[in-house]
């Protein structure tokens, strides 16, 4: 079976361990580290995901593994993660999660936008564009990436 066999199969006896848990499966990925392999199993959800609920679910998606020959005989280690600020938003659930946050996307007619994310459904993105409220269809934008800031505390003391 083909790595893209695997983690599908994977990706389908994980998916509603996660769904009990109210999680959403963000990616699997399963990568060679010496004679082992690490499989980093990628969660999020509308409220994040903290260091509780990756505890909890990695126990979870260990037994459900454990049940199952998906892994093979080889061995492996399990690493439940939440997607980092890296991640490109290309699913209506990631603008959804980054309202607040500024972000850059392309755009499928070419060029790019940067603005604050201020609202997104399942139909589009509002970004604060420069003070100003511009929306797009989901298929108008390419993936996008929320941006770094650092932001200076106006009460810090030099």
């Amino acid at each position: 079976m083909g790595a893209q066999g695997r983690d599908e199969r994977i990706a389908e006896l994980l998916e509603p361990v996660l769904a009990e848990a109210g999680l959403d499966l963000e990616a699997v990925e399963l990568t060679p580290a010496g004679k082992r392999r690490v499989l980093r199993v990628v969660v999020d959800s509308d409220d994040g995901v903290d260091l509780d609920t990756v505890g909890e679910v990695s126990q979870d998606v260990n037994d459900a593994l454990d049940a199952s020959d998906v892994m093979g005989e080889l061995p492996y280690v399990l690493e439940v993660t939440s997607p980092g600020v890296d991640r490109p938003l290309t699913q209506p659930r990631h603008w959804r999660r980054s309202r607040g946050r500024l972000v850059k996307a392309a755009l499928t007619g070419g060029g790019e936008v940067t603005g604050r994310v201020t609202g997104a459904d399942d139909q589009g993105v509002t970004l604060d564009v420069e003070g100003q409220p511009r929306s797009f269809a989901h298929a108008e934008l390419a993936k996008g990436r929320v941006q770094v800031e650092f932001r200076r505390d106006a009460d810090a003391v030099d």
